[in-house]
């Protein structure tokens, strides 16, 4: 994959969600770079993962336009090799 072809990778989080903590662990134990917002530090930051996603629960991923609620491994995987 060239630079050009490169995903986004953006994470949705929490600092007291455990499954943020797990989905950022594996994103970087693979050597990919993501950006992280924080919804607990910034309304505008909530109002727009609501927006995007739909929902009000954390995680939410997106790798590209596919998005993903919660964190599962193989589905990450799924879509990080698309």
């Amino acid at each position: 994959m060239t630079k050009r072809e490169k995903k986004i990778v953006v994470v949705y989080s929490t600092p007291a969600c455990p499954i943020c903590r797990r989905a950022k662990a594996y994103l970087k134990k693979r050597g990919v770079d993501y950006k992280d917002i924080d919804v607990s530090a910034s309304e505008e930051s909530a109002h727009e993962m609501i927006h995007r996603s739909g929902q009000l629960g954390t995680p939410v991923i997106f790798v590209g336009e596919k998005m993903m609620i919660g964190f599962n491994q193989k589905k990450m995987e799924e879509m990080l090799a698309r």
